[in-house]
C-alpha cells in the first residue's frame, strides 16, 4: 500500500470514528477515549523499537515524567491544561535526553535495562514524596479536558489523528529511512556515513515528546493522576505489546493493538484474573505465529 493510498484510508477512519459519539454510548466512548491515549503510546514506542532497533522496556518513564509534571504545576501552581501539558511534554524531552544520552553508548540489552531501572525510580520517587505527588492514592486536579463523553473522546481522536499522522510521515521520510537502517545493521549505516547515535537520540526525543504529552493529556481527562495509571511496569508492558499486537515498523499497527487491547481487556472482564490470562494468551500466540501484527499480516498479504 503507498503512501497515498495510506493517507487516504487513514482519513476515511477517522472520519468513521468521529460519527461514533451520534450511535454509542458514554461508556464505550470512555473504553475508547482511553484506548485513543494508550495508542499514542505505544505509536512511539514503536518509532523506537520498529525503526531505531531500540527496546525502550520504560515507557512510562516518559509518560509518568509528562504525566506529572503537568499534574503537579496544574494542582499547586494552577497552570491552564495547555500550558501544563506542553511543560509535561517539554519535562519528558529532558527526561529522555539525560536517559538516553548515556543509555545509547551501551551495546546489547543494557539499554533496556537502563530504561526499566529509570521506571523504578520514578515510581519510588513519587511514593516517597507522597506528601507532594500523592503517592499511591494518587494527585487530583483542579481542570479536566471536558465534562461531556463526546467532547472527551473528539479530543483524544483528534489528538490519536495528529499524533499518528506525524509520527507516520517521519516514519516514512529520509529520517526514517535512516532510522530503519540504523536499527537492522548499525555498523553498515554508521559506514555509510550516517551517524546512528545521533538518529537514534533525535527518535528518542521524539518519542518521549508524544508520549510526555499523552500522558499528560491522559491525566487531564482522568482528572487525577496516578502511579498505576502512568508509571507502573504494567503500563509499559500493555504499551509493548499493543505496539507489537498491531504490527512493528508500521506505526498505525500500535494504534490498532493498542484499541485490541484495550476492548478485549473490558470484554472480559467478568472472568475477573482469568481476564489477564486470556489476553496475554492471544498476545503470545500473535507473536509466536504472526510477529508482524495485525496490520503486519494484512500488509504482508497484500503485497503477496
Amino acid at each position: 500500500m503507498d503512501n497515498r493510498k495510506s493517507f487516504a484510508a487513514i482519513l476515511i477512519v477517522l472520519a468513521a470514528l468521529a460519527l461514533l459519539p451520534f450511535g454509542v454510548s458514554g461508556y464505550i466512548l470512555g473504553l475508547l477515549t482511553l484506548g485513543f491515549y494508550t495508542a499514542v503510546f505505544a505509536m512511539s514506542w514503536d518509532l523506537l523499537f520498529g525503526f531505531a532497533g531500540e527496546v525502550n522496556f520504560g515507557p512510562s518513564f516518559l509518560i509518568g515524567t509528562g504525566a506529572y509534571t503537568a499534574g503537579l504545576l496544574n494542582h499547586y501552581a494552577i497552570w491552564p491544561i495547555w500550558a501544563c501539558t506542553m511543560a509535561g511534554a517539554g519535562a519528558a524531552v529532558i527526561g529522555g535526553l539525560l536517559l538516553a544520552v548515556p543509555a545509547l553508548r551501551l551495546r546489547g540489552p543494557y539499554f533496556g535495562l537502563v530504561t526499566l531501572v529509570a521506571v523504578l525510580l520514578l515510581q519510588n520517587m513519587i511514593v516517597l514524596f507522597a506528601g507532594t505527588t500523592g503517592g499511591e492514592i494518587g494527585l487530583d486536579l483542579p481542570d479536566v479536558l471536558a465534562v461531556d463523553d463526546s467532547n472527551n473522546y473528539w479530543i483524544a481522536l483528534a489528538f490519536m489523528g495528529i499524533s499518528g499522522l506525524l509520527l507516520f510521515g517521519l516514519s516514512r521520510s529520509a529520517v526514517g529511512l535512516i532510522l530503519q537502517a540504523s536499527g537492522q545493521d548499525a555498523v553498515q549505516a554508521g559506514a555509510l556515513g550516517f551517524n546512528v547515535t545521533k538518529h537514534k537520540l533525535a527518535a528518542f526525543c521524539v518519542s518521549a515528546l508524544f508520549s510526555g504529552l499523552a500522558g499528560a493529556m491522559l491525566i487531564f481527562y482522568e482528572g487525577t493522576a496516578s502511579v498505576g495509571t502512568v508509571v507502573d511496569i504494567g503500563v509499559g508492558v500493555q504499551v509493548i505489546i499493543a505496539a507489537v499486537l498491531g504490527g512493528r515498523r508500521t506505526i498505525l499497527g500500535a494504534a490498532l493493538g493498542a484499541v485490541f487491547l484495550i476492548g478485549a481487556g473490558e470484554m472480559l472482564r467478568p472472568l475477573g484474573e482469568l481476564s489477564t490470562f486470556v489476553v496475554s494468551a492471544v498476545a503470545l500466540v500473535v507473536i509466536l505465529f504472526v510477529p508482524g501484527g495485525f496490520l503486519g499480516a494484512v500488509l504482508h498479504g497484500e503485497r503477496r
